[in-house]
Parts: C-alpha cells; structure tokens; sequence
C-alpha cells in the first residue's frame, strides 16, 4: 500500500486513481494528523509526501519517519511544487529517496514509483564486506564503522552495496541513477551528489573511502 500526502484534493485524488490504475494499490491523506494515524495501524510499501501542508510540512513528516526504527527504510518520494536545486537538495539530504515537481507527467510519475518500489531490496549476493574501517552485509541490512553500527536511508544503503560490489570501478552518475533509481542522468541532477554527500557524513572517517573521480563520477576501493 502506497501513502500518499497531498493537501490538493484534484492532485491527491488524481494521482491515487493513476496508482491504483497501474495495478498498485494507494492512499490519500489530506493532513498529516489522518497520515500518521494510518502508518500507526498498517506500514505502507512507499510514501508520497507533499511539503506544503497544514499542520506540520512535509520535511518534518519526512524527518519523523527516519528517525522512527519502524520506517526509517521506508521508500519516501517528495512531491511538490518547491522546484528549485536548493529545494531537492533540502529533501534529498532529509532522507527522501526521490524528489517529483509538479507540474509532473503521470507516466514519469509511475516510472519512478515502480523504480522505486523495484529497488526495495538490494540483490542478495550472500556476500560480506570489509574495507579498511567498514563492514557491511547486505542480507543482514548491517553497516559498521569500527564496530559501531551506522543508520542508512534506502538508498543510501543501495549506493553504498552498488559502490562496494563494483569495488575499484569507476560508477558513472548515468549508473548510478540507472541502477538505484531506474531513470537516466539529464545533466542537471543532483540526486547522486547530495547522496554520495550525506553517505559520506554518515559513515565518519569510513567515508573517505568513496572517491570523486572528476568529471565521470565515484568509486570505492580505486588506490
């Protein structure tokens, strides 16, 4: 079940029928107040999130649900009319996954809620991984830095076992976007560079094991 938070009724309504006609089953939330009294009674698969909203934006929904041990991998897309680079880096690096401006395409829309939803899961490889100070496993969703356990969002857990299982590999931003968000690189995107960023900053000193390659894009393990 995808939640979808949208104070629009036209907007909300249009896009609940557009999911549900895609074969994927959604619901509409006016206010946050009726949003969280569902995520209370069932955890939805995805949520849509508006920013503009009574009683409390969308951003702080956002953070709330990060921060809670029960959706902090939600799947969480940001839908809204807020469309400048500071605005997708402001919800990018709150922890959402995917950031859709209005006006949006419904096709588009679709492509990159199923992309998402695709990439719920990483490919289990049955593999762990130890480089210098990190250890990951990717089946037991475990990320450590000397020991100590790190919290990832979704994707930045999925960027994290893509570098790692391409170790020593140049990864294009192209890939990258291909790979963990289902969609092509348009030269002005800064998903990848705001994700990469705040991987970085969560993994402290084991963050400087991803490599900006200038002009082309990231790797781990190139030295």
């Amino acid at each position: 079940m995808i939640y979808l938070l949208e104070d629009d009724t036209n907007i909300r309504n249009f896009v609940v029928y557009a999911l549900n006609n895609s074969g994927l089953e959604a619901e509409g939330f006016e206010r946050p107040s009726r949003f969280w009294a569902a995520v209370e009674k069932k955890k939805p698969s995805m949520a849509i999130l508006d920013i503009m909203l009574p009683e409390e934006d969308g951003l702080s929904v956002l953070r709330k649900l990060r921060e809670s041990s029960e959706t902090k991998d939600l799947p969480i897309i940001m839908l809204t009319a807020k469309s400048t680079e500071y605005d997708k880096v402001i919800g990018l690096d709150g922890g959402a996954d995917d950031y859709v401006t209005k006006p949006f395409g419904t096709m588009e829309l679709m492509a990159r809620v199923k992309a998402l939803l695709r990439r719920a899961e990483p490919v289990s490889d049955g593999k762990e991984y130890s480089i210098g100070p990190l250890l990951l496993n990717p089946d037991k969703h475990i990320i450590r830095v000397d020991g100590q356990d790190v919290a990832l969002t979704l994707k930045e857990f999925q960027l994290l076992c893509y570098l790692i299982r391409n170790k020593g590999n140049v990864m294009t931003r192209d890939q990258i976007l291909q790979e963990i968000w289902g969609y092509e690189f348009d030269g002005e995107n800064r998903t990848v560079d705001v994700h990469i960023r705040t991987l970085r900053s969560k993994l402290g000193k084991a963050g400087d094991l991803i490599e900006t390659v200038r002009g082309i894009g990231y790797r781990i393990g190139g030295k």
